[in-house]
């Protein structure tokens, strides 16, 4: 079966897997794991591989999984609604200060990130005291979260609440970027935090022991699933969806906090959200495809349907692109998440240094630091490459390219 646009893997004894993939790497492992989903049972139609495609915990991240009858907790992951948001403003790059220090200190003391080690005191990532917009959001959030605590009585001790509205660490940012026309935006990355961590771990583990009560087989322990019908996935559903909202929400407060952080060090007056998009790509969603009703997995992936707007973020002093969606039925309507790891987090601070960091990021106001070299752009695929394979998905309307990052 041959097409321009994607590749096709077949996999014996499963569905075959529609990888856009064409000029960037795939590495074996990957491959491994692609193969070894396409064996599951109840997998619809194919598996969509996005071109940002790495290993990941049982499921590929960059891989997009439709399921009927069943949901892979590890597929969606521990990160659950892990997303983008971006909002243009009215500001141009002129009305920006010179030195660009201040700014990201204003973010840096405006949104709490990054964690602190366990048993070290109070966690630097939280809120002490949560703010207004906080404790509003949370009130949309409380009367689920209690339902929830009710058949899952450990989400009590999960970080929830302090934890809305701010970024965490890893891969996650807030960067401050310019369009093609020297318009200023505000965009950021981050997902359920803390709570969303607890929900994704309980329902993977969950998952694993019905596998051994149930003695069935898997070609990997983290393909363990949860079949419809049954206690765990009615309750899984249920509380991937809450820490879905969670992640939503908790975005949309960190933004709201950025802009009266940049406002306190531009005092020009600016209008916000002029563009803006806030979109998951670590979740399960119930959607139509190929005449049936099937739950879609998107684990480092985007919804792509024609007319919709995305995210897709390049590395730290790459760029990054605003997309539309072309509504492609073989991908379930899906694009990447973003470039995609070429190199795990070890293998990035054992080959590159802080100079490395520095040239890398030239020019971006950022962390340079050995906390950070995970993150620099050499660990990451070439975006360009990564646009380029998925031209029949999506179509660029804006090119952004960050001049400020705080990362947690």
């Amino acid at each position: 079966m041959k097409n321009e646009n994607y590749d096709v893997m077949n996999v014996d004894g499963g569905v075959h897997v529609k990888m856009w993939t064409k000029g960037v790497p795939v590495d074996d492992t990957a491959k491994k794991q692609l193969s070894n989903a396409a064996r599951m049972p109840f997998i619809y139609k194919h598996v969509a591989v996005m071109p940002d495609v790495h290993t990941g915990i049982g499921a590929t991240i960059g891989s997009v999984i439709p399921t009927l009858g069943a949901i892979i907790p590890a597929a969606v992951g521990v990160d659950i609604g892990c997303g983008m948001m971006a909002a243009k403003t009215t500001l141009h790059a002129n009305d920006l200060p010179d030195n660009l220090g201040p700014l990201r200190s204003a973010i840096e003391q405006a949104v709490p990130h990054g964690m602190s080690p366990k048993g070290r005191g109070r966690d630097k990532g939280a809120w002490e005291n949560p703010p207004q917009a906080t404790q509003d959001a949370w009130a949309q959030l409380q009367p689920g979260f209690e339902k929830l605590c009710e058949t899952t009585p450990r989400l009590q001790k999960s970080n929830n609440y302090k934890h809305l509205g701010t970024l965490g660490g890893g891969n996650h940012f807030i960067e401050i970027c310019l369009d093609e026309e020297n318009m200023v935006w505000f965009m950021l990355h981050s997902g359920s935090r803390g709570v969303g961590n607890v929900i994704g771990t309980h329902f993977i583990e969950l998952a694993k022991q019905d596998m051994r009560r149930h003695f069935i087989n898997l070609p990997d322990q983290d393909l363990a699933y949860l079949p419809e019908g049954t206690e765990h996935y009615d309750q899984y559903v249920a509380a991937v969806s809450w820490a879905q909202q969670f992640a939503r929400l908790n975005r949309e407060v960190m933004m709201q906090h950025l802009i009266a952080a940049v406002r306190k060090v531009i005092t020009k007056p600016f209008e916000t959200h002029v563009e803006a998009i806030n979109c998951h790509h670590n979740y399960v969603q119930r959607e139509h495809h190929f005449g049936k009703n099937v739950m879609v997995t998107r684990k480092g992936a985007v919804s792509a349907r024609e007319g919709e707007l995305g995210i897709i973020p390049g590395s730290m002093g790459a760029k990054s692109y605003i997309v539309r969606g072309k509504g492609n039925p073989d991908s379930f309507n899906s694009c990447s998440h973003g470039a995609g790891r070429v190199m795990s987090r070890t293998e990035a601070k054992r080959r590159f240094t802080e100079e490395d960091q520095r040239k890398a990021t030239e020019g971006v106001e950022c962390r340079k630091d050995a906390d950070v070299i995970d993150e620099i752009p050499m660990a990451y695929k070439d975006i360009d490459a990564v646009m380029e394979a998925q031209r029949d998905l999506v179509e660029v309307v804006h090119t952004l390219k960050q001049i400020v990052c705080v990362k947690g």
